[in-house]
């Protein structure tokens, strides 16, 4: 039986993009729009594992790992990964103060959320069952991921392999557009780094949109992982 983990993010394409890595990982994935949905998925699901952002409507990640480390049965587990753009000191003291276990800021990359979702799941298990993960997680899947994954960095590894096995020609800032969004970041945010106006970077999106057949950021991502983990 894989591990459960729960993804809570009010970001579809985060959502959709950490949901295809875990699964392709060998991992069983519940997702989350908010904390208050959190909540009731917590109870229904008893993950192994949650992911969460901060900053969300109805009820944020602080009050949901607060909810969940209030109840006798969730005190020290399931770990609690906050995954989020709120980086700053105060922030991190505080999501510590309140239970969680490891705080990774955004944007992120996939190779380094996956050794960190493995290492708290082994403690996991071997503090709660006594016995190591099992064998079936390391799959022939999660061996192709890591092994492509720690060649690169994740997301320009990804957008090069687009062209290679879909015969999409990107150009060059495409290439980098695509790997910024892949990261979570918002136009305005992707127009920042490269120094263009989030009217330019629209202008790409809407590029990779057509040239991909995606209408979307959560459908773009999506065409993504399955082109770039399906090799």
């Amino acid at each position: 039986m894989p591990l459960t983990i729960l993804v809570v993010d009010d970001d579809l394409g985060t959502r959709l993009c950490l949901s295809d890595y875990l699964e392709v990982s060998g991992y069983l994935v519940v997702k989350a729009e908010n904390g208050q949905q959190a909540l009731d998925v917590v109870e229904k699901s008893q993950p192994h594992l949650i992911i969460t952002d901060i900053a969300m409507p109805k009820m944020d990640g602080y009050e949901l790992v607060r909810r969940v480390r209030a109840r006798p049965n969730f005190r020290l587990f399931p770990p609690v990964i906050f995954l989020t753009a709120h980086t700053s000191t105060q922030d991190r003291v505080k999501g510590y103060q309140l239970g969680c276990d490891i705080y990774l800021p955004k944007p992120f990359e996939l190779v380094e959320l996956g050794a960190v979702v493995r290492s708290l799941l082994e403690r996991y298990v071997l503090l709660t069952q006594g016995s190591p993960i099992p064998n079936s997680l390391s799959t022939n899947n999660q061996s192709l991921v890591t092994e492509k994954l720690s060649k690169s960095d994740y997301s320009e590894a990804v957008s090069q392999s687009i062209i290679i096995n879909s015969q999409i020609s990107l150009t060059a800032r495409e290439q980098e557009v695509l790997s910024l969004l892949l990261n979570g970041l918002s136009n305005v945010k992707i127009g920042d780094r490269l120094h263009l106006s989030p009217r330019t970077i629209e202008k790409y999106v809407s590029s990779l949109f057509r040239k991909t057949d995606t209408n979307n950021r959560a459908e773009l991502v999506r065409f993504t992982m399955e082109n770039y983990l399906s090799n």
